[in-house]
């Protein structure tokens, strides 16, 4: 029987399975391949999570685009149309946009799903083809202020900078607003058996989550306090003479301003601040100090605030402080989440970045990827608006007025939804192509079906900077065709007939000469090899080059080779608590459904399993509200209100309630979310807001809000 070793579309684990044709006898209409373990891919170990196993449902034609749409100018309706006409319609509302409003008119929004190459060429598209500044993608939502922390502290940003085997090693880790239990299951075994060898795992989050329950020790910080209690461990690190100062003399600079800014957070204004007490913040300071190597890892409920970035740097501070970066079995890493977020901002996708994890602003970088792309540097826009900012400002004088998004649905994921369906609106002329019939793609004016994960072969970088070959196991069905296909026909029609080839390997090529001596450099991997070796760690200089595995055990990638403390101090969220918004509200995702859940909520495995949206609130706080399990409640921000029933429990805060964002709807939880921006990195503010929480009244009556 035929078979197909590739990966999953989901997480940035990038979990290896194996693809074989469906039996004799499959119903009509199902999916033509079945999912096999792997066991030999070394990340998951042939272990998949319920999205990996039902993953080829969405391939079942009831679940999806099959021929390119085109908005009938009479009914209003989405038509079915001929690709020559759909390609004709896009390529006339790019022109038409860019020849009315100049180039800037026009951007384009991507994903952190899109395969290396698909990012690559998009990027080229942009820059290229269109001329403008205005490209980014989903991933600024996703890892942004960890990536602007790594680069500060340690010059390049690679999500792990170690491979997570390593957490399985090490004696001791801070896990801060991630949990891989529900989030990325198959990853939960290195942390159990880091503890089944004596390590020592403390986990920082609001809720106490699967993962939560798994540790020796939970923090449970107030939502947007996460940088203060940061900053108390290393205070208390310093005060209790815990610092490796060995290290910090030899590898660091920047130390004495980074402790004075830790002094001014004792141990008593943190818990103030925070709700964690005194003890366990001392506890939790000597179990990471004492231990001989360590760890911290962050994820989104760390990373997705106004302060992200310095928080993030706090968290590094802690490390640099106790020796435990740059070290076999030590180091600070970052959970990424999307398939592809990794290599989707290395490659091109980001508003201020080339190819290779290249500046933008850098005049040799410039020069380097326009000589690959044979244009002069002169001719390469600079850097344009961020995600939400290009969202924000779409179909107004000073934004696009013409966007092409390719894998993205940012009327479910963008914070603020409700605004930014309503900028879309506005647009001249939007073009989506997806697999599904996303939220998004409904406000299109062309949707383009594009090609999955089983039907094309391409290269993603997971969580640990191992760049990794989805292989295709069957042809995409009639009507419909690749992304790489699409962007080669669009660049044709408008001028450029070369420079954009379909076929993935030559575009990986390509790659590999743009991002030849940069940050994240390609060169040397090759579909060959990736095949070979189960993956290839980036920077990869050459073809005889092993790959690297460990960064920055020799010395860090800055200038003089040194990490960089960060003198960061705590500030509240950008929006705190007060008599009208009385809570606090906190997002995130569940374990059977994946980010906008444009594809997962079309399994019906996974739709049994989590169903729809729901409000998790503290017993005490059901009570003052006069809630029982399962009754409607309304979540009022000031930005709008969502619906979904309420989920009693004693794992959240009673000052906090929790909704996770996958679902469109009155139950969208991006309806309330806000969208203020870490300066540094411009990620949105998703993990906290103030919110109204009230039983859902009849028409025309109003409820009393907790307090």
């Amino acid at each position: 029987m035929t078979t197909t070793d590739t990966h999953c579309p989901y997480c940035a684990l990038q979990c290896g399975m194996r693809l074989r044709r469906a039996r004799p006898g499959t119903p009509a209409g199902a999916p033509s391949v079945e999912v096999d373990e792997r066991p030999g891919f070394p990340v998951n170990e042939g272990a998949l999570c319920g999205k990996g196993r039902t993953a080829p449902a969405v391939l079942a034609r009831a679940a999806r685009l099959t021929a390119p749409l085109v908005r009938d100018p009479r009914s209003g309706e989405l038509c079915e149309t001929s690709w020559e006409r759909a390609l004709d319609r896009v390529a006339a509302g790019l022109r038409e946009s860019a020849g009315r409003h100049g180039r800037e008119a026009v951007g384009v929004f991507g994903g952190g799903g899109l395969t290396n190459e698909k990012a690559y060429l998009l990027g080229k598209f942009a820059r290229v083809v269109l001329r403008t500044p205005n490209i980014d993608y989903n991933g600024r939502f996703c890892m942004a202020s960890a990536a602007a922390a790594h680069r500060a502290a340690f010059g390049v940003d690679r999500g792990l900078p170690f491979p997570l085997e390593d957490v399985a090693t090490t004696g001791c880790v801070i896990l801060v607003g991630a949990n891989p239990a529900e989030t990325m299951p198959p990853a939960l075994r290195y942390f159990t058996r880091m503890r089944a060898a004596g390590g020592r795992l403390i986990v920082v989050d609001p809720r106490r989550t699967r993962t939560a329950e798994h540790a020796d020790l939970h923090l449970r910080p107030a939502p947007g306090t996460d940088l203060a209690l940061a900053l108390g461990l290393l205070h208390l690190v310093i005060a209790d003479g815990r610092l490796d100062e060995e290290f910090i003399a030899a590898r660091t600079t920047g130390f004495e301003q980074a402790r004075a800014a830790a002094m001014a957070h004792w141990p008593e204004r943190v818990e103030q601040i925070t709700g964690v007490p005194v003890p366990a913040m001392r506890e939790a300071a000597r179990l990471f100090a004492a231990a001989p190597t360590g760890m911290v890892l962050t994820a989104r409920g760390a990373e997705q605030h106004s302060k992200g970035t310095d928080t993030v740097r706090a968290w590094i501070n802690l490390c640099l402080a106790t020796g435990k970066a740059g070290r076999p079995g030590s180091g600070y890493g970052a959970l990424t989440g999307q398939g592809n977020g990794q290599g989707g901002r290395e490659h091109g996708q980001k508003a201020d970045q080339l190819p290779g994890y290249r500046s933008l602003t850098d005049p040799a970088a410039r020069a380097h990827v326009a000589r690959v792309w044979g244009v002069d540097p002169a001719d390469l826009p600079g850097p344009g608006a961020s995600a939400y900012e290009l969202l924000d400002r779409a179909g107004t004088a000073a934004g696009v007025r013409a966007l092409l998004v390719m894998g993205s649905n940012p009327v479910v994921s963008a914070p603020h939804a409700a605004h930014v369906t309503e900028r879309l609106t506005t647009l001249d002329f939007l073009a989506v192509s997806d697999v599904v019939l996303s939220e998004t793609a409904e406000l299109a004016d062309v949707v383009l079906p594009a090609a999955q994960w089983a039907e094309e072969t391409g290269t993603t970088t997971n969580l640990e900077g191992r760049v990794i070959l989805r292989q295709a196991a069957l042809p995409p069905p009639d009507g419909v065709r690749t992304d790489l296909t699409v962007l080669r026909e669009l660049a044709a029609r408008l001028g450029h007939g070369q420079g954009f080839p379909d076929d993935p390997e030559e575009v990986f090529d390509e790659l590999r000469r743009a991002s030849a001596g940069g940050p994240a450099d390609y060169a040397g991997i090759t579909y060959a090899r990736v095949r070979a070796e189960n993956g290839v760690f980036w920077p990869c200089p050459g073809t005889t080059h092993p790959g690297t595995p460990r960064l920055f055990l020799d010395r860090f990638a800055t200038a003089d080779g040194r990490a960089r403390f960060a003198a960061v101090t705590h500030r509240p969220a950008a929006e705190e608590p007060d008599a009208d918004y009385p809570l606090h509200l906190t997002t995130g995702r569940v374990t059977a459904q994946y980010q906008s859940g444009a594809q997962t909520r079309r399994v019906p495995e996974l739709n049994a399993a989590a169903p729809g949206p729901f409000v998790e609130v503290h017993p005490r706080l059901a009570e003052r509200l006069g809630v029982t399990e399962g009754e409607l409640l309304s979540v009022t921000s000031r930005r709008g209100r969502s619906l979904a029933p309420a989920r009693i429990t004693g794992t959240i805060r009673p000052d906090t309630v929790f909704m996770p964002f996958h679902w469109a709807g009155p139950g969208r939880a991006n309806t309330v979310t806000n969208p203020a921006l870490d300066p540094e990195s411009k990620m949105p503010e998703f993990k906290v807001c103030a919110v109204r929480v009230e039983k859902a009244a009849p028409a025309g009556r109003e409820r009393s809000a907790a307090s």
